[in-house]
C-alpha cells in the first residue's frame, strides 16, 4: 500500500489549475488542459476530470500523464486523487520509446502481455463514507444526451459481479480506500454498446486487467495480483502470458499477429506491461506498450463504416479488401430490405456484429480466412496509376513546396497550390476543384497547403470525394511529435529557412515585415498544429502516411517520398529516379520558387511594390546620374578557372566513387539465401521490406565537414573535379583517372545499420591515380533501419567493430565475401541540397 502525500496532491492540483488558466487567459501555455467537474450520486461531493490532448501526451513536461485522471476534496478540504488510470500507452513504432530498439535497450522483465479487450473503460475506486465511485475515462454519472452511461452500465456491472461473490459495494468502496487503488477494466457488452469485436451473455461484464495506485506517478500491480482481486470479487478475467525475454515477446506478437488470433479467438491486440528506464540503467518504472493486430480488425472496422454510410446514403469509403467488402454490402443491403429496422439499430451501434457475423456464415469463412485469401487475389494499391493526391501535413518552413515542385517535375504531377488561390469566401472549395480538376491531367497531384489541421483535411477529403470516389489520399507527414523533444529544434531550422528566403513567397513577406512578427506567425502554425492521427477521422482515411524529418534537407525527404510510392504504389512511380535526378530535381525547385503575381495577399503587395520601384525610377531619371553598366565575368581563362573551382568546392558536399547498384544488391543476395538465420538477416529483411536499401551506392571519400582537418586531401579532389567538368565539356580526355576500382572485402551491420568494407584500388591503366578516403574504413553503406538514422553512423559501427569485433555481446555482425569482388566505380562530386 501506498500512501497519498496531500501536499503532493494540492500541488499537483495547483499546476493543472494554471495550465488551465492560462489556456483561458491571453497568455496560453504550451499544452492544453481541460477541467470538468461532476457532481457523486447520492453525496454533496463533486469530482474533478483532468484530460490533455492526445498528442500532449506525447511531451515529456507534463504534470501528469493519467489518461483518465479525477481528483475531488475530503469532508476536512484536504485534496485527493480520487480515480487513476494508466499512463497513456502507444502503440509499437508511434514513439521513439515504442521502437522495438528501444525496447529492447531501455526495459527489464517479466513483460506480461494482456489480451486487448474490445469494449470501453471502466474506472472504479472508493471515496468517504464507504461510497463506490465508477467512472468511464473522462466522465461519471448520468448523461443527458444519451439514456444509459458508461459509467452508468459500469455501475450496473459492479454490483452484479460483487453480489455473485456474496459481497457487497459497499464493500468494494471500503477495499479500493484502505489500499489506495484504482480498479481498472474493460466493459464489454454487446447489448449497451458494441464495438468490433464480438461478446455473447456469457462473456459479456467487466474485463478486470489493472489496479492502480492513486498516485501522481504510475505504479501498478502485476497480472497475478490483478487476477487474485478480480477472482475474490467476481470480476472477469483478461487473459495474459508472461516471457522473460523482449525477443520472445516480439516473435510471440508478430506470430500471433498473422491471423490476428490468439488462443483461438479474434483479438484485437495485447497490452505489454514491464518497467522502463530512460537510459537502460535505472532507475525502473512501470511502463506499458502496445500491439495492435491490423487485421480482420480493420476490415471489420471499414464495414462498420462502409455500412453507415450505405444507410447514410454516402457512397463508401473502400481501402482495402474490395471485392470482401462490396459483396459484404450486398448481404447487408438485402437484410435491411428484409428487415428494415436494423438499419435504425445499425446506426445506433447495435445490430453490428450480428450482421457481419451472419455473413461470415453465409460465406462459411472466418475473418483470418478471408485475409489470407484477399492477399492473394484482391486488386491491391500496387495496381494504383491515377487519382491520387499527396497532401502535406506541415508548418511553415518544412519545405513542404519545395518536395512538392521536385516530385511534380521528376513525374509530371500536378502542382496545385493553396497560396496561389485569391482569398475570399469559398477559397477552401475552390482549392479541393482546382485539386481534382488537375487530377483529369495528370496521375498524381500535391495539394500543397499546410493541412496542419484536422478541419482543413477532413474538408478536403468531404469537397474531392463526391467527385471522386476512387481518389488515394497521401499524406506527407512531417512529424513535429514528441513536441518537447522536437520543437525547439524545428523552430530553430525552419525559422532560419523563412528568414533566409526573404520576400521569396506568397504570403511571408520575411524581408518586409519585423523578425518578430514572422516568428509570430510561425509559432501560431506550431501551436495549431495537429499531427496524424491514423485511428481515427479524417485521418484514418488516408491510404498511406510517408513520416517526414522536418529538419532534414528537402533532398532527403524527397528521397523518403519516392521510395515510399515506389513501394506502395510500383504503379504510379514505376522506377526509383536516380541520385542525380533527384538533385537536378530539387535545384531546379529552388530556382523556380520565386513570387508569382496578381495572387491573393501578395498581390497587394506585389502592386504597392511595383508602384514604390515606379516612383524611384521617375526620381531617378530626374537626377544627372547614368547608369552602370551591368557586372560581367572575366574573360582570362586563368581567372575564369580560379573562379569556376571556387564556386566548385563551396557547392560541393563531398567527393565520392559511385558503384553500380546492380553489383550490390546481387552481392546481398547472395550472402544471405533463404537457409539464413531469422536473427542474422533480420536487418536485411526489414530493409528490404521496408525499402530502406539505398537506390544508388557510392563510398564517400571526403565530406566538406572535414575539409579543415584534410585540407590537401580536399583540394585535389576539387581539382580532379575540375579537370573531369572541363573533359566532360571539351570532350578531349577518356578521364582514364575519373574511374576506380572497389573491392568488396566484408559485410558488417547491428541492428541500426548495415555497410560494406571495401578498398580502393586505382585504375589498372591510371595505376599513379590513387584515391585517398578520410574515412578511417572506408565503406559502402548499405542502408539504415529508419529514416532518423543517419548513414554517417556507418562510421560509428565500424568504429565500434575495429574494438570490439563481432558476435556475442557485441550486437554486431559480419559476412566476409568470399573470392575476389571486384567493381568499376565512377569519381564525382556531389552538390549539396542547401
Amino acid at each position: 500500500m501506498a500512501e497519498q502525500d496531500p501536499s503532493q496532491i494540492a500541488h499537483l492540483v495547483k499546476t493543472l489549475e494554471d495550465c488551465r488558466s492560462m489556456n483561458k487567459g491571453a497568455k496560453k501555455s504550451s499544452f492544453n488542459c481541460k477541467k470538468s467537474t461532476f457532481a457523486v450520486a447520492g453525496t454533496n461531493a463533486t469530482v474533478d476530470s483532468w484530460k490533455f490532448m492526445d498528442w500532449d501526451y506525447k511531451r515529456s513536461d507534463l504534470p501528469v500523464y493519467a489518461r483518465g485522471l479525477f481528483t475531488t476534496k475530503r469532508k476536512d478540504g484536504t485534496r485527493e486523487i480520487a480515480v487513476r488510470g494508466y499512463d497513456k500507452f502507444f502503440n509499437i513504432d508511434e514513439t521513439n520509446s515504442t521502437r522495438w530498439r528501444n525496447i529492447e535497450k531501455n526495459t527489464r522483465g517479466p513483460y506480461e502481455l494482456s489480451v486487448k479487450e474490445n469494449g470501453c473503460i471502466i474506472f472504479i475506486s472508493g471515496l468517504e463514507d464507504d461510497k463506490l465511485l465508477v467512472c468511464s475515462k473522462h466522465s461519471t454519472g448520468v448523461r443527458e444526451d444519451v439514456s444509459l452511461s458508461h459509467a452508468q452500465a459500469g455501475e450496473r456491472w459492479v454490483e452484479r459481479h460483487v453480489a455473485s461473490v456474496g459481497r457487497s459495494v459497499k464493500d468494494l468502496a471500503r477495499t479500493l480506500r484502505e489500499l489506495n487503488i484504482t480498479a481498472v477494466g474493460e466493459l464489454c457488452d454487446d447489448t449497451f454498446e458494441e464495438h468490433v469485436l464480438a461478446y455473447d451473455e456469457e462473456a459479456s461484464g467487466i474485463y478486470l486487467h489493472g489496479l492502480n495506485y492513486n498516485l501522481p506517478e504510475f505504479a501498478t500491480m502485476s497480472g497475478e495480483k490483478v487476477h487474485q482481486f478480480a477472482d475474490a470479487w467476481g470480476f472477469k478475467k483478461a487473459k495474459f502470458e508472461v516471457f522473460d525475454d523482449i525477443a520472445r515477446v516480439q516473435s510471440f506478437l508478430e506470430g500471433c499477429a498473422e491471423t490476428g488470433t490468439w488462443d483461438g479467438r479474434e483479438t484485437e491486440g495485447f497490452v505489454i506491461r514491464c518497467q522502463l528506464s530512460e537510459d537502460g540503467t535505472g532507475p525502473y518504472r512501470d511502463w506499458f506498450f502496445k500491439y495492435k493486430f491490423e487485421e480482420p480488425y480493420l476490415m471489420y472496422r471499414q464495414w462498420r463504416e462502409c455500412t453507415k454510410a450505405v444507410i447514410a446514403g454516402r457512397l463508401p469509403k473502400i481501402k482495402k479488401h474490395e471485392a470482401i467488402t462490396e459483396e459484404y454490402l450486398q448481404y447487408a443491403r438485402r437484410r435491411f430490405v428484409k428487415e428494415p429496422h436494423l438499419a435504425k439499430a445499425y446506426v445506433q451501434n447495435h445490430g453490428i456484429i450480428s450482421l457481419r457475423e451472419g455473413f461470415l456464415q453465409e460465406r462459411g469463412l472466418k475473418g483470418s480466412e478471408i485475409i489470407a485469401l484477399e492477399a492473394q487475389r484482391e486488386i491491391s494499391s500496387r495496381e494504383i496509376n491515377r487519382n491520387v493526391i499527396l497532401a502535406p501535413i506541415a508548418t511553415l518552413g518544412c519545405g513542404k513546396t519545395t518536395v512538392a515542385l521536385a516530385l511534380a517535375r521528376l513525374f509530371e504531377w500536378g502542382h496545385v497550390q493553396n497560396d496561389n488561390i485569391p482569398k475570399g469566401k469559398g477559397k477552401p472549395k475552390k482549392f479541393a476543384f482546382e485539386v481534382s480538376n488537375s487530377l483529369s491531367e495528370h496521375a498524381a497531384v500535391i495539394a500543397d497547403r499546410n493541412n496542419h489541421q484536422k478541419r482543413e483535411r477532413k474538408q478536403l477529403m468531404q469537397d474531392i470525394y463526391p467527385v471522386l470516389p476512387d481518389a488515394q489520399f497521401i499524406a506527407l507527414h512531417y512529424v513535429h511529435e514528441p513536441r518537447s523533444e522536437l520543437l525547439p529544434r524545428i523552430k530553430e531550422i525552419t525559422r532560419s529557412r523563412i528568414l533566409e528566403r526573404g520576400d521569396n513567397h506568397q504570403t511571408i513577406r520575411a524581408a518586409s515585415v519585423t523578425q518578430g512578427e514572422i516568428i509570430g506567425i510561425m509559432d501560431g502554425f506550431l501551436n495549431r498544429f495537429e499531427a496524424i492521427d491514423p485511428y481515427n477521422q479524417p485521418d484514418e482515411s488516408f491510404d498511406q502516411i510517408i513520416d517526414l524529418d522536418v529538419c532534414a534537407s528537402s533532398r532527403a525527404n524527397l528521397e523518403t517520398v519516392v521510395v515510399a510510392l515506389h513501394e506502395k504504389y510500383p504503379g504510379l512511380v514505376p522506377n526509383i529516379p536516380t541520385g542525380a535526378e533527384m538533385d537536378s530535381a530539387i535545384e531546379s525547385s529552388l530556382r523556380d520558387y520565386h513570387v508569382k503575381e496578381d495572387l491573393s495577399y501578395s498581390y497587394k503587395w506585389q502592386k504597392d511594390k511595383t508602384k514604390k520601384n515606379n516612383n524611384n525610377n521617375n526620381n531617378n531619371n530626374n537626377n544627372t546620374t547614368t547608369n552602370q553598366p551591368e557586372a560581367t565575368l572575366p574573360t582570362d581563362p586563368a581567372t575564369t578557372a580560379q573562379l569556376v573551382k571556387k564556386q566548385l568546392a563551396k557547392e560541393t558536399e563531398y567527393f565520392s566513387v559511385g558503384v553500380p547498384s546492380r553489383d550490390i544488391t546481387s552481392l546481398l543476395e547472395s550472402l544471405f539465401p533463404p537457409s539464413t538465420p531469422a536473427h542474422t538477416a533480420r536487418l536485411y529483411n526489414q530493409l528490404l521490406n521496408s525499402r530502406r536499401i539505398q537506390p544508388t551506392f557510392h563510398v564517400t571519400l571526403i565530406h566538406r565537414s572535414a575539409k579543415k582537418e584534410h585540407p590537401q586531401t580536399w583540394d585535389a579532389y576539387v581539382d580532379r573535379a575540375q579537370h573531369a567538368q572541363q573533359a566532360a565539356e571539351t570532350e578531349t580526355d577518356p578521364q582514364q583517372r575519373q574511374t576506380a576500382r572497389v573491392r568488396l572485402e566484408r559485410l558488417i551491420w547491428d541492428d541500426r545499420v548495415m555497410a560494406f568494407i571495401v578498398r580502393l584500388l586505382p585504375a589498372p591503366d591510371a595505376e599513379d591515380a590513387q584515391w585517398p578516403c578520410v574515412n578511417v574504413v572506408p565503406h559502402i553503406t548499405v542502408g539504415t533501419a529508419g529514416a532518423h538514422i543517419k548513414p554517417k553512423e556507418s562510421n560509428d559501427l565500424l568504429a565500434r567493430w575495429l574494438e570490439v569485433g563481432s558476435g556475442g555481446e557485441t550486437g554486431i555482425f559480419e559476412a566476409e565475401v568470399k573470392g575476389v569482388k571486384v567493381v568499376e566505380g565512377a569519381f564525382g562530386a556531389v552538390m549539396s541540397r542547401k
